[in-house]
């Protein structure tokens, strides 16, 4: 008789702890069908569709209008801050950083010296076509009811909703603006605002 090859003793398992998580998920499948045996993939419910329309990010502007508005980024990185004469000396002229001409007739702002702040004038300006409109190419409109909501064109305009409105219709609003596929540019929770 040949000697059988001897057979190391077995080590029992060993059990993860009930606190362990799962390793691998569960696959689902449905039950298997009678005539093959074999499981069919379960297939995800389709979830029923919203109400509410999609709300764009970006208005729908003619190729022109878009390239204005790309001009007027690279314009806005170039401008100077203007700062206004005196700002550094007194609190209350800075505060805000509000603009006034400097008239004095020995002001040096206004007489454009090198070492002194750049003064606001026309060259700066932004292109006419675009002026007014929020970064994403919307023309704002103020909005106090749900009425003035129903006006809004949502390709070309966003609405704003005026501070006069109290936090409880301003959530109708808000609800009701997500319906129609409106843009709010300072909703509620201020995820969205854009200036």
């Amino acid at each position: 008789m040949a000697d059988a090859p001897e057979t190391p003793p077995t080590e029992p398992a060993a059990t993860p702890s009930p606190a362990a998580p799962a390793r691998r998920a569960r696959r689902r499948t449905a039950p298997a069908t009678e005539a093959t045996g074999e499981t069919a993939p379960v297939k995800k419910e389709a979830k029923p569709a919203k109400e509410e329309a999609k709300v764009p990010k970006r208005a729908e502007l003619p190729p022109p209008l878009r390239t204005l508005l790309s001009v007027r980024r690279s314009l806005d990185r170039r401008r100077p801050i203007f700062g206004r004469q005196a700002a550094n000396r007194y609190y209350r002229i800075g505060r805000d950083g509000s603009w006034r001409r400097p008239r004095g007739l020995q002001s040096k702002q206004r007489r454009h010296y090198g070492y002194r702040a750049e003064i606001v004038s026309i060259g700066y300006r932004s292109p006419a076509r675009v002026r007014g409109l929020v970064p994403s190419g919307f023309a704002p409109v103020i909005v106090h009811t749900a009425d003035e909501l129903e006006g809004v064109d949502a390709r070309r305009q966003a609405a704003i909703i005026a501070r006069t409105v109290g936090t409880r219709r301003r959530l109708v609003l808000e609800e009701r603006a997500r319906q129609l596929g409106v843009r709010v540019l300072n909703p509620i929770g201020g995820g969205d605002r854009e200036t």
